[in-house]
């Protein structure tokens, strides 16, 4: 037995050794594929991007070929001409010494990017040479190829791949250009495609000698999908033309599907400007503009208070709450008191019921509302809470679910709130009643005010808003297609419309109708502060105007912000007025308005913060 034993462990200990070895050297390629082995190099062929089409198919971003000087520093050459490199590429010697030291800390025997995102023309005489300087590689890449000037903001941009989202994600490597901002950042799944690797062996002398294994593990890239985009690109461009000179945003919805029909931010830039070697100065140039700030998406990222629109609101809830009917009236003597010398101005005078209230934009009819609702329970905790819970059916107050970066949440304040700055009691609906005509606490995005239009345009329902439409070979999320309803029943939506059709011909907005539209809207104006050499500063008022058409079967709903510009009905009427004409018609019969607004800005109202002019305040 003894005699069999040692020879059968042997031939089974051999077995187990000669198992392995086929495993490891056969079966497992885990190891092949690790970039720190010295006998194979990775090398990665970039794809496409996937290209991004407007509503109507028209193509808006595709792609343009660049490429990249990479170095590894374990290979390079001690006698490398270091002064013959500098002069190829056009570099420094300390930009040289730069980028190598923080190619050996990311990994010596890995490559990482020298110089990027150069043109064919750019690095053609390194080409040439490139054989006499062993450790130098060319990688080819895609940068995007813009075909429009407009919707910056909403495309965003791609740039190099920070270290902390290596950490996270290993699909992508030093160098790796990814989605940042707008539909690139939050569709860079779909649109970067795969990277196809191939895997080269090296000799002891580390030359390349072939592919490794034939080839076999070897991959092609694969291009990224197409998507289509809820926006109309020309609608888009118009927004952004008639925004000349002045500084806000305008949000366009279709309503019946929540696609977002234009998503303007003004001031604005070339999205151009982002693409190739001179992104990261054009960056810097843009993020330093504080004044303007054109990176800054005034249409998702701007809180306003959201002025008369809101009334729109506070209506639609004194009849749910059934403290008022159509009919219900209030005097109107040029204002409302609310205490010992405590007056809310108004324009208006007489008595009106809510049909008259909305186009005349009465802030005593909706001040009462405001005071009834509130006071209806028997404390304002309740009131408050009720009055709070009505809005954010609407999606106010919260983010809204759209497919963009987040935005800001507006803000719509409950009895928890107030809790806060009055500890011990004593707050009443008296002492909040500047939230009845949109000021106070109140705060709203123009993309919330826009959806809050859309819902009203239904008659009580939103689907979320969203920017995709289509992804190739795949599906949106459903919870684009999924309505979601508001707590006032559908019954009180019609006299609150009834209202707002005649703002355009009796009210606020008369003069700025369109022929063969019908028109509901809402003009507003906000009081407007900020803080100038630490000392708040009432600003000239801002513009504000909502709307959607036609009357019956809406197709678009629309809000529109413009920063100090007086009155609802001076600036941001007309715009709202041309932008639905142009998507519902696609000619302007406006003509009086539109060189207006394509002409005329603010420019010199912006500069009173510098000159020290004064502010037109309640005009």
């Amino acid at each position: 037995m003894r005699k069999i034993l040692l020879p059968a462990l042997i031939i089974a200990a051999t077995l187990l050794i000669v198992a392995r070895l086929f495993y490891l050297q056969v079966l497992d390629d885990s190891y092949i594929k690790k970039s720190e082995n010295n006998a194979i190099k990775i090398k990665y062929e970039y794809p496409e991007r996937g290209y991004i089409y407007d509503r109507k198919g028209k193509l808006l971003v595709a792609n343009q070929p660049s490429y990249d000087v990479m170095v590894t520093p374990n290979e390079l050459e001690e006698d490398l001409d270091t002064l013959e490199v500098c002069r190829l590429l056009s570099v420094t010697k300390g930009y040289f010494i730069e980028r190598l030291e923080k190619a050996k800390v990311y990994s010596p025997r890995l490559p990482s990017v020298f110089l990027s995102q150069l043109s064919k023309k750019d690095f053609a005489a390194f080409q040439e040479k490139i054989r006499r300087f062993k450790g130098f590689d060319i990688v080819k890449r895609s940068l995007r190829d813009y075909q429009v000037n407009a919707a910056a903001n909403v495309f965003g941009y791609i740039g190099q791949v920070g270290e902390a989202t290596i950490a996270k994600n290993p699909y992508y490597k030093s160098g790796d250009l990814i989605g940042r901002q707008g539909v690139e950042q939050v569709y860079e799944d779909v649109l970067r495609g795969i990277k196809g690797v191939q895997y080269i062996q090296k000799d002891r002398f580390n030359r390349e000698i072939g592919s490794f294994k034939g080839g076999i593990y070897d991959t092609v890239a694969v291009k990224g999908r197409d998507v289509t985009l809820t926006l109309d690109i020309e609608l888009q461009k118009y927004g952004e033309s008639l925004m000349f000179e002045k500084r806000g945003g305008i949000v366009a919805i279709e309503p019946k599907s929540g696609e977002i029909l234009a998503l303007v931010t003004a001031p604005t830039y070339d999205p151009a400007l982002l693409v190739g070697r001179d992104r990261s100065k054009n960056y810097r140039m843009l993020e330093n503009d504080t004044i303007g700030m054109p990176l800054f998406d005034r249409g998702l990222l701007a809180e306003y208070p959201p002025g008369s629109p809101f009334k729109i609101l506070t209506g639609l809830i004194g009849l749910q709450e059934e403290v008022i009917d159509e009919n219900s009236s209030f005097t109107c003597h040029h204002g409302f008191s609310y205490g010992r010398g405590a007056f809310m101005r108004c324009h208006d005078s007489g008595t009106n019921r809510l049909h008259e209230g909305i186009y005349k934009s009465c802030n005593t009819y909706f001040a009462n509302t405001f005071k009834l609702t509130i006071d209806k329970y028997t404390k304002p905790d309740y009131g408050v809470n009720a009055w709070s819970s009505h809005l954010k059916s609407f999606g106010l107050g919260d983010f809204l679910g759209y497919d963009l970066p987040p935005g800001r949440k507006g803000l719509i304040p409950t009895s928890k709130f107030y809790k806060r700055f009055y500890p011990n009691g004593g707050w009443r609906s008296s002492t909040i009643i500047s939230n009845s005509i949109g000021q106070g606490e109140v705060l709203m995005t123009p993309i919330q005010l826009a959806n809050m239009m859309a819902t009203v345009a239904n008659q009580g329902y939103y689907y979320t808003p969203h920017i995709i439409k289509k992804i190739q070979d795949g599906k949106i999320d459903p919870k684009f297609t999924t309505k979601h309803y508001t707590s006032i029943d559908k019954q009180y939506f019609q006299p609150v419309i009834d209202g707002m059709y005649d703002v355009y011909n009796l009210g606020t907005a008369r003069g700025l109708g369109v022929p063969d539209i019908e028109i509901c809207g809402k003009t507003g104006t906000a009081e407007n502060f900020a803080k100038i050499n630490g000392v708040r500063t009432q600003l000239t008022d801002h513009s504000i105007f909502v709307a959607f058409a036609p009357r019956h079967d809406p197709k678009i709903a629309i809000a529109v912000f413009v920063e100090n510009g007086y009155w609802g009905a001076r600036w941001a009427g007309p715009i709202a007025t041309l932008m639905i004409e142009k998507y519902l018609k696609g000619t302007i019969t406006r003509k009086d308005l539109e060189t207006k607004m394509l002409t005329k800005g603010l420019k010199q109202e912006y500069e009173k913060v510098i000159s020290g002019q004064p502010f037109r305040i309640n005009q």
